[in-house]
């Protein structure tokens, strides 16, 4: 009969139930200790940092313990590195729990046969334990060591606990990380590392202030050396290679804390805090470290010679992305004196000029002008508001061309005039381009010579559209920032207005490029009381504008924008990037036209007698307007007037035998400046005696009196000028006085010094468009009438 097998005594069942209770208590009270007591690990702002676009370190800020570092990934940092380290410091990482016995073991075993300590038997995942969580050298210290490295691999992965080691390895001073030591000490990324630099790295937290290779290169180097020979027993790394490092002197830049872009790098830094966006502590820019670093270089330079409170900002972006290459908001980032922390790319400030092409564009677009048009630089009124030049002097008869060029005031108010300030503020606005305005107060003729507030940001975006097809866009910071587009001018109009600003805007004369930097299409604007110098324009692929003044709003006298701002902008135009030429093709909209002054009508539609000058121009879309009439006299231009054959004297009709002949007059205002090169056969002759009507009677003639024609003058005895006596007989309306074409105000007297020896003309012109000049002389030398 079979033998019977008596089942397991209850014994060994109940023993093995206390086994897996004790098992799972034990488990369960490492799961709460775990718990309770959780790793000290690193929180998500911990420090932070901006980038240029090559993903070098712009500015840095320290984490919450001042330490400085540049966070990076496993896969940012060279493999030689990540080998030199494993090799040297911990070649079963991979493998262990955290801790490993067999070194533990070895450890103690040398501590015993020494009576010191020759190696600490840690672990890659114990020296992150102990950066997180500093615990001192004792056996104590080292059990809570081992229960936070077993914490660390419970919670994480290898790779994570790696990248905590590359970014909290301490490297010296201030310095954590294998990145910021990198850069700081060798003044490259982490995934350029030589063999002979990342052995010099990999060592370097055993005894980063003994071993720091800006103080101490030959301890480094030994220190260095020993890894390279502990990888090469290991078979790691060949001999070859390890004979090639050993030969790398240990070479290390100093520690020093330059920064670039700080003010751009302070706007990322709130730009991301405002968004509360956690864990990010890298910011890409858009910026180019190099431009950066020149745009900054320039800046200081000029600096140097300006008064001390005066600071200066720069912007420089790309048209066609609208990335920003270059961001300066003040003159020197350490110069407190110039208010230095005041980021004045987005400071609000009177633009002066810099608005004129946007209106000449628009005037273009609404087919009030061509490039040639025939406007009036001339004394007037609008309404009330009297603008006058920078120079104080006026030019009469200009082409829109030549008025943007040299950035008259008149001729542009005349403009903004008729397309209304409201309207030309709206445009703006579309573009991007904000118009701050008093609080109540509406858009008036101001506007244009700088009687609203934009920013440097602002501007260079709106001018972007000269170069972009008439798309003014929002400068970009980031590479995730959204792209803003927005329709400013039509492409024919911003062609035609860069033409202009780049070479003069004639078709039978053009820019001619020369050879070295990209031709730059700039404008300056000074602000009321030299408050603000302006340059701003576009070269090659790039915008670009220049603000200098005081942060504060204080008048900085002699400083303006043609001899403050454009010389800055026109260095750092030259020091832009060689790059391929934007396309430069005329749009289909654009061409080439004869017109004639001072009707404004095509050569080709312009009878002959009737083209005092013949000049060549740009059209839009076709459209040839003719000349506005101006504010005195707004009848027709052409007209048909009755000459007397015989004499050739003009008349009226039923006085005598006058034949109807044609002319071409010009605007009234202009009058003053004809004399002398419009030749007699192109003006309307005299009126012959008994024919003329009654309102040109002598009674409504304007004449300036106390002087004559052809005087010469000379000072009284010691003294160097002579005190004219402006007075005018037959006036209507204000009176305007000019000497040379300048505009100029006697005193309350009506006395006008004058010591400038010469010819000279004086003009006085009246409410209605009257006129009179005469000429003079003053001439020390010379015998004559002297006039107190």
């Amino acid at each position: 009969m079979p033998a019977v097998t008596d089942p397991a005594p209850p014994r060994t069942g109940r023993l093995l139930s206390r086994v897996l209770l004790i098992a799972v208590l034990f488990l369960g009270a490492l799961w709460l200790l775990d718990r309770v007591l959780p790793p000290p690990l690193p929180g998500p702002d911990d420090g932070f940092i901006v980038l240029a676009r090559d993903g070098s370190p712009l500015r840095a800020w320290p984490g919450a313990d001042g330490a400085w570092r540049y966070p990076v990934t496993l896969a940012d940092v060279s493999p030689r590195y990540v080998e030199a380290l494993l090799g040297y410091e911990d070649r079963w990482f991979r493998w262990h729990p955290g801790v490993n016995p067999a070194a533990l073991a070895r450890a103690a075993w040398q501590w015993a046969g020494s009576g010191r300590i020759v190696s600490g038997g840690s672990t890659l995942t114990m020296q992150v334990a102990r950066i997180l969580e500093p615990v001192p050298r004792t056996p104590r210290g080292k059990l809570r060591q081992m229960a936070r490295a077993l914490q660390l691999e419970w919670r994480l992965s290898k790779d994570d606990i790696l990248t905590l080691y590359l970014n909290h390895a301490p490297m010296g001073g201030i310095v954590e990380g294998v990145e910021m030591a990198s850069r700081a000490y060798l003044g490259k990324p982490s995934r350029a590392l030589s063999h002979a630099e990342a052995a010099l790295l990999a060592t370097l937290p055993r005894a980063p202030s003994r071993l720091r290779p800006d103080r101490a290169p030959q301890a480094a180097q030994a220190a260095r050396d020993r890894v390279l020979t502990r990888l090469a027993t290991f078979g790691i790394w060949s001999p070859e290679v390890v004979a090639d490092a050993r030969i790398e002197p240990v070479i290390a830049q100093r520690l020093q804390g330059g920064w670039l872009a700080p003010l751009a790098a302070e706007r990322l830094r709130g730009q991301v805090r405002r968004s509360d966006r956690r864990g990010l502590t890298r910011v890409a820019s858009t910026l180019d470290r190099e431009l950066q670093s020149t745009v900054e270089r320039l800046l200081a330079d000029r600096a140097s010679v300006l008064p001390p409170k005066v600071s200066i900002a720069a912007l420089v972006m790309d048209v066609d992305t609208l990335e920003v290459r270059a961001y300066a908001g003040s003159a020197d980032f350490t110069d407190a004196g110039r208010s230095a922390h005041v980021d004045m790319v987005r400071g609000v400030r009177s633009p002066g000029s810099t608005l004129k092409p946007f209106l000449y564009a628009m005037a273009l677009d609404d087919g009030l002008i061509h490039s040639e048009s025939l406007l009036i630089d001339a004394p007037q009124a609008f309404g009330g508001y009297q603008p006058g030049n920078f120079q104080a002097d006026f030019s009469g008869p200009v082409s829109a061309a030549e008025a943007l060029q040299r950035s008259l005031n008149v001729p542009a108010v005349d403009l903004l005039d008729q397309i209304t300030p409201p309207r030309f503020a709206a445009r703006l606005a579309t573009g991007g381009l904000k118009l701050r305005i008093a609080t109540g107060e509406q858009p008036n003729l101001s506007l244009i010579l700088g009687g609203a507030g934009v920013t440097l940001e602002e501007l260079v975006g709106a001018y972007r559209a000269l170069a972009a097809g008439g798309l003014a866009g929002t400068p970009r910071l980031t590479p995730d920032a959204p792209r803003v587009e927005s329709r400013l001018m039509s492409e024919g109009a911003a062609w035609i207005v860069r033409d202009i600003l780049e070479g003069g805007g004639h078709p039978d004369r053009p820019f001619i490029e020369a050879g070295g930097s990209a031709p730059l299409a700039w404008k300056t604007g000074t602000s009321f009381g030299f408050r603000d110098a302006w340059a701003v324009g576009v070269a090659g692929r790039n915008a670009l504008g220049v603000w200098i003044g005081r942060p504060d709003g204080t008048p900085n006298p002699g400083f303006f924008g043609a001899n403050a701002a454009a010389p800055l902008l026109k260095d750092i135009a030259a020091a832009l990037p060689r790059a391929a030429p934007a396309p430069r093709d005329r749009p289909a909209s654009v061409q080439p036209v004869d017109i004639c002054w001072p009707l404004g009508t095509a050569t080709a539609d312009t009878p002959a007698p009737l083209c005092h000058r013949r000049r060549s121009a740009w059209a839009l879309a076709g459209a040839v307007p003719p000349t506005r009439p101006d504010r005195i006299d707004g009848s027709s231009l052409r007209q048909a007037l009755w000459i007397d054959p015989a004499s050739g004297l003009r008349t009226v009709s039923g006085c005598g035998n006058g034949q109807m002949q044609e002319f071409a007059r010009w605007p009234v205002l202009l009058q003053p400046w004809l004399a002398g090169w419009l030749p007699a056969h192109q003006r309307p002759p005299d009126w012959k005696p008994g024919c003329a009507p009654m309102d040109t009677a002598p009674a409504a003639t304007l004449r300036i009196v106390g002087l004559t024609d052809g005087l010469r003058l000379r000072p009284a005895p010691h003294q160097r000028h002579v005190s004219l006596k402006l007075a005018a007989r037959g006036a209507q309306g204000t009176v305007h006085w000019l000497l040379d074409g300048r505009r100029v105000t006697p005193d309350a007297g009506g006395k006008l010094l004058l010591d400038d020896p010469g010819e000279h003309r004086l003009t006085v012109m009246d409410g209605e468009g009257r006129h009179h000049s005469l000429r003079f002389v003053l001439d020390p030398a010379a015998d004559g009438r002297v006039l107190r």
